[in-house]
């Protein structure tokens, strides 16, 4: 797995009640039962996003959103998140930025990505994010089986591992088992748009200096990072997004 995971009694609890299901049906047992409160939804607004945040609006709209704002962004997804935000009735979307003062330090110069691309996402992902989960017991995540082969044996519902190694928030990935045709079927049956770059070939968006179109016959992922030994973030990484190094 792409993130360390330990085991809890309250882990074998809620994976025993709750780990046959995915979907719409894990989203609202999360949210209702395990977790009232306490939890929110990561998200990129990337080329497959709308599929979670339609079924986050169909099940309880007002749930937290979280958005990794890094400042590099292109354009198209920002305003992506906007049409998203008014079409699905998302009533909490809040954008989480990299802190100025450690810009300052660390990207003074807004080139880092450039030097080092995993810095680039401590400072621009990682930490902003941990800032923004202090409050939450768990969070939802679109990560799927068939993404990468760290993600190939995760479970719909996980518990991280935090920085001292002792069980810490709860990673739920309603999505984990579906494939790219489940992901295009649900897209066509809601009539639900799709993020503008996909049609001029970017399969995976993140960051704008680090996603390239992908080629013909390429891998999925094959535009991120594209010739960098790298194909994660770093915010599925234990113990960072607990708080380390902020």
């Amino acid at each position: 797995m792409d993130s360390e995971t330990v085991t809890s009694e309250r882990l074998e609890k809620l994976q025993a009640e709750f780990g046959h299901l995915d979907g719409k049906d894990l989203m609202d047992a999360m949210i209702h039962k395990a977790f009232p409160g306490k939890i929110a939804m990561v998200s990129s607004f990337g080329s497959e996003a709308v599929v979670l945040l339609h079924m986050l609006s169909e099940v309880n709209p007002t749930v937290p959103v979280l958005f990794l704002n890094t400042g590099k962004l292109f354009g198209e997804t920002l305003r992506y998140r906007d049409r998203l935000q008014d079409k699905l009735g998302l009533t909490d979307i809040r954008s989480l930025g990299p802190d100025p003062r450690v810009l300052d330090v660390q990207d003074p110069k807004g080139d880092l990505w450039a030097r080092d691309a995993d810095g680039c996402c401590h400072v621009r992902k990682v930490l902003p994010l941990a800032h923004g989960l202090e409050h939450f017991e768990a969070s939802f995540t679109g990560r799927k089986k068939f993404q990468t082969g760290a993600r190939s044996q995760m479970a719909t519902i996980e518990q991280e591992a935090a920085a001292d190694g002792t069980p810490g928030r709860f990673k739920i990935n309603p999505l984990a088992n579906w494939d790219l045709d489940d992901l295009k079927t649900y897209i066509e049956d809601h009539k639900l748009p799709r993020h503008p770059l996909v049609k001029d070939g970017y399969l995976s968006i993140g960051c704008m200096p680090c996603t390239d179109r992908v080629k013909e016959g390429g891998d999925y992922r094959s535009g991120r990072w594209a010739g960098l030994d790298k194909d994660e973030c770093g915010i599925h990484v234990p113990g960072l997004v607990d708080g380390d190094g902020i």
